[in-house]
């Protein structure tokens, strides 16, 4: 008989003493001291329960036991325990659009904005609290509500600028993709920084002078100062909660009015420039659907995903599809189409395959890698094994052996050497490169680590696609 799954800290979750959540084999569970349960009920309590949960904007969550549950995971006994609803697949904001972002920002200021008028406060501002149900973000750390204090400034106002406005910002009025910036610093985007980068007319813009140039002028005049006398400070300032509340909705009014128009890309048209013909890509979906259905994957991984054709195909028999792509405006493009639809089978997210986004964080382990997170039960790696040979000069021997270690099945796509894509990638290289680029070697390669179930040819003869799966696999 196997043995239950022991409880199992999040590594993300230990700033606040007073609620850390934990994993186990039954669920996602969140453990809270004498005070932080004292929070929960008020919460609990407060109109705006009901409503944000009904609506799907605040996470489903319910007390299951009293305390001594989840012993050691605070620094004092363990008061209550609650179970949340799982969230399939967890993202960072440094994975997401602009239109993400902007999506989890308003509802982070809705969330405080609720609060606010019902006697709460959420401690912090930070979108790793925001997790999404496909298309629809969801605000999921039930920790972050406290009682209000008449008085107490809104504290998490500097995190809300570095991780939530100062991204936008820089997308919006430069062009900036965010994502390096928020995977360079987990805490987000210094004001001064933000201000060298808004430089010129862009200092005149909406937001800039306030919440930008203002920031860093007082961050350098109070650079010296502890978090407690920064704190007691903003306190002896006189802030009512009618002044927090006039500061949240002025920044929710700033934040509706931010707007990226992304450029067409080289991505964002390539399925009509691709040079598939009608057959071929009937084929192409043909095969991704059955491979899909024939045995209902929980998690599938898109990689590649582009404007995410096959990743709907796949959401029709999967629980959930991450569909990752490298080009910030094609995902972007992908998710407003998914979120119009009300899409919450498919993710979108900004990633690339040759430049992942890494294990972050305290010991390495705070913010995980994909792989740390869910790995898929299904991938597909449709139209980029030759951009990962070709243009990554990634070995086709490595190729293979990474799609293995995913685990489960891979549904894979290999344009051989006459396809006018492949000749379009090599005309840019030297003659002669890329001499073992071919469809026989690269099966060998694949063959050597993973069990190869199907193969088939498209109609028009250049592109090959394949079923495998890792051994073991079930």
């Amino acid at each position: 008989m196997a043995t239950a799954q022991a409880p199992r800290a999040d590594p993300g979750s230990f700033r606040d003493p007073d609620s850390r959540v934990f994993v186990s084999r039954e669920g996602v569970f969140r453990a809270l001291s004498e005070r932080g349960m004292q929070d929960w009920h008020a919460l609990r309590s407060a109109g705006l329960w009901d409503d944000l949960v009904g609506r799907g904007k605040l996470i489903p969550t319910e007390a299951v036991e009293d305390g001594g549950a989840a012993p050691g995971l605070l620094t004092g006994d363990c008061a209550l325990v609650l179970r949340h609803e799982r969230i399939p697949f967890v993202s960072y904001p440094y994975e997401w659009t602009f239109g993400m972002l902007k999506d989890a920002a308003l509802l982070q200021l809705e969330v405080l904005e609720r609060a606010l008028a019902e006697g709460l406060m959420v401690k912090d501002s930070s979108p790793y609290n925001v997790q999404w149900r496909g298309a629809a973000p969801v605000f999921a750390d039930i920790g972050s509500f406290e009682r209000l204090r008449e008085g107490e400034p809104w504290i998490g106002y500097r995190q809300f600028c570095m991780l939530f406005l100062y991204p936008l910002m820089l997308q919006a009025y430069r062009g900036v993709d965010f994502q390096p910036l928020l995977r360079g610093s987990l805490d987000g985007i210094e004001p001064a920084t933000a201000a060298a980068l808004l430089r010129g007319r862009d200092r005149l813009r909406r937001g800039v002078p306030t919440h930008v140039a203002m920031h860093a002028r007082l961050d350098r005049r109070y650079a010296q100062d502890t978090g407690r006398a920064v704190k007691g400070r903003l306190r002896s300032a006189g802030f009512s909660t009618e002044l927090v509340r006039a500061n949240v909705g002025r920044l929710r009014r700033l934040v509706e009015r931010l707007r990226w128009s992304p450029d067409a890309s080289g991505w964002t048209g390539y399925r009509d420039a691709n040079g598939y013909s009608e057959a071929d890509a009937a084929a192409k979906a043909d095969f991704v659907a059955s491979a899909a259905g024939r045995r209902r994957p929980g998690i599938v991984w898109d990689l590649g995903c582009n404007d995410g054709r096959y990743a709907r195909i796949a959401a029709d028999h999967g629980r959930i599809v991450v569909a990752l792509d490298s080009d910030h405006a094609t995902v972007e493009r992908l998710y407003r189409d998914l979120r119009e639809a009300g899409d919450r089978r498919i993710l979108p997210l900004v990633g690339d395959v040759c430049d992942p986004s890494p294990d972050l964080g305290w010991a390495n382990a705070e913010r995980g890698s994909m792989l740390h997170r869910v790995r898929p039960e299904l991938t597909l790696c449709l139209a980029l094994v030759h951009h990962l040979s070709i243009s990554g000069n990634v070995p086709l021997a490595e190729i293979a052996s990474w799609l293995a270690r995913l685990g489960g099945r891979v549904v894979i796509e290999f344009p051989e050497r006459e396809d006018p894509m492949v000749q379009r990638l090599l005309a840019a290289k030297r003659d002669g490169a890329h001499a073992d680029y071919d469809a026989r070697h690269f099966e060998a390669c694949l063959g050597a680590c993973m069990r190869i179930t199907r193969r088939e040819r498209l109609p028009e003869g250049s592109r090959v696609l394949y079923e495998a799966e890792a051994v073991g696999a079930r």
